[in-house]
């Protein structure tokens, strides 16, 4: 399915009823309240929406239509909002955002392991929703990896491997590159340690995270002010780690 988003950063638009369309979103929700309020909320605010009521229907849309991000619920009734998730994720890399009542977070973990980008938590508000809807879609928006990182106080080429933090230059270690330049490509997005092991140090990696903390301290210290209190390497406790890039 192709990938869609916000107007600006895609450099297009599509037109709609002679309307400008953000892109098409596919609500999945058991709840019919909650789907009629996501779609008028949704619409209101530039957005083509389509809705389910259940898993198997949403796969059948998906079968027929072709979207650029799911709302996908994680508790319903006839398949599991994870289980769905896992088979979109076999053949498509359409935008997934999990919504669920729970705030374990064993279940956050769950839900991106099963390849969603990210999560919200009910009940939540507006103005959260639309800023992980506008975020997955800027990043589902580009391909090619990032060449450069620019933050207010550091610089970033991955292709000269070349740092600088707050005007002087700053050494970093290959892998300590291959971290950063993965967090950006998928900079504002929760990165789960498995993950990131995995695409850092191969398929047999994935359970070290004694490992995965000792360079993300490393990085810290090289990068942030106060690498005690970090202002771009996040922690999200029992799940991973992410590169805040401010919007």
């Amino acid at each position: 399915m192709p990938r869609g988003g916000e107007a600006s950063p895609l450099g297009r638009q599509a037109s709609v009823h002679g309307k400008t369309s953000k892109g098409r979103i596919l609500v999945v929700d058991d709840q019919a309240q909650i789907r009629r309020v996501l779609r008028i909320t949704l619409v209101a605010n530039g957005y083509e929406v389509d809705d389910a009521c259940g898993g198997q229907e949403a796969l059948e849309k998906l079968r027929e239509e072709k979207y650029d991000l799911i709302l996908l619920d994680i508790n319903m009734p006839d398949i599991k909002g994870t289980e769905v998730c896992r088979v979109i994720r076999s053949s498509s890399d359409v935008g997934i955002i999990m919504l669920t009542v729970r705030k374990a977070e064993a279940d956050k973990v769950i839900a991106l392991d099963a390849g969603a980008d990210d999560y919200v938590t009910k009940p939540f508000s507006t103005s959260e929703l639309f800023a992980r809807i506008r975020s997955v879609l800027r990043r589902n928006a580009g391909d090619s990896e990032a060449q450069e990182l620019r933050l207010k106080d550091v610089e970033v080429n991955f292709h000269s491997r070349q740092a600088t933090v707050r005007g002087r230059k700053v050494h970093l270690t290959p892998k300590e590159f291959e971290l950063l330049q993965y967090l950006a490509n998928h900079a504002n997005k929760i990165i789960p340690h498995r993950e990131l092991l995995r695409a850092i140090w191969g398929p047999d990696y994935g359970n070290e995270l004694g490992h995965l903390r000792a360079y993300m301290k490393q990085l810290r210290k090289k990068i942030e002010l106060q690498p005690g209190k970090p202002k771009y390497l996040l922690t999200e406790p029992w799940v991973g780690y992410q590169l805040r890039v401010p919007e």
